[in-house]
């Protein structure tokens, strides 16, 4: 695993692949999406080809994983009979977005739907096509703008409670919310001096629409971000000194959005420098901005 991610932080996707595709031999076939075992923790595709076959395309892991990986349907609809995608139920309406020949039907963890002529998880699309994440155009999610004050900055703080390492505590945030006009992306109240304290809806069109209407999203590494990055809005990821393997930490840049900017933590937990770095970005950015206005 770590020789995997060490190249597919490089950008070296063929030895990834090759890794991936000596994995996929070495499983014995009896496994395959082995219902003993956690839905993310499976193996789907088996290696056989797809070209002109019908396609079941399974969202097995996070909603970030999802959007990140979505980019490659339209590619695998270029060679497939068809592509059916099975993806969480709050998904659908993003993912429609993608591209018009997919069907996209719900995930029901406890009826999953069954074998199609070839079934792939999401997160396999990569090297399974054999196409890299810059290779694919972005933005390749649309969606309609909120109307929010020109130089809106979202802010997201929280990733989720499976991995509580990836989240900055809220009040670190509070210097930011002095250098531009910001909004909460995350369900919660919140004391920060944001336009919508009492947070986000939770709802994936209201979420879409304040992501897509923002200037600027400052976020963990979560949905938003991926979400962020799939609309090709300017997205700041604060990020833990080993990040996940998606972001390369000696890199500022991310081949999977290039709308991107990474900002690593110097010292494990030390979020205080992450968000002194992003406030001194920010009071540039948003120096930039009046001085559009003006203009």
């Amino acid at each position: 695993m770590q020789q995997w991610t060490a190249a597919m932080r490089a950008g070296d996707y063929p030895a990834a692949w090759a890794m991936s595709a000596a994995a996929m031999r070495a499983r014995d076939p009896a496994t395959r999406d082995d219902p003993a075992l956690p839905y993310h923790l499976r193996w789907v595709w088996d290696g056989r080809p797809f070209e002109g076959r019908d396609v079941l395309v399974r969202c097995y892991h996070g909603l970030g994983d999802t959007i990140q990986f979505a980019r490659f349907l339209p590619l695998l609809a270029d060679r497939a009979a068809s592509v059916t995608v099975e993806a969480p139920e709050r998904l659908l309406p993003v993912l429609a977005t993608v591209d018009a020949r997919l069907r996209l039907l719900p995930f029901d963890v406890a009826h999953p739907l069954p074998p199609a002529e070839c079934d792939l998880e999401i997160t396999e699309l990569d090297h399974a096509l054999r196409t890299a994440p810059d290779a694919v155009p972005v933005p390749y999610v649309v969606a309609s703008r909120a109307v929010l004050p020109r130089g809106a900055v979202g802010l997201c703080y929280k990733a989720g409670d499976w991995d509580a390492g990836r989240n900055v505590p809220p009040d670190l945030l509070a210097p930011l919310t002095g250098l531009a006009p910001c909004l909460t992306l995350n369900a919660e109240p919140t004391s920060l001096a944001v336009l919508n304290p009492d947070g986000c809806a939770f709802d994936m069109g209201a979420t879409v629409a304040l992501v897509a209407g923002c200037d600027l999203v400052i976020t963990v590494d979560t949905m938003i971000a991926h979400l962020a990055g799939a609309l090709g809005r300017p997205v700041w990821l604060m990020l833990k000194a080993e990040p996940d393997w998606r972001w390369a930490p000696e890199r500022s840049t991310s081949a999977w959005y290039p709308s991107a900017r990474l900002y690593v933590q110097e010292a494990p937990a030390d979020w205080s420098g992450v968000v002194a770095r992003v406030a001194h970005d920010l009071s540039a950015f948003s120096t930039d901005r009046r001085q559009e206005s003006l203009s």
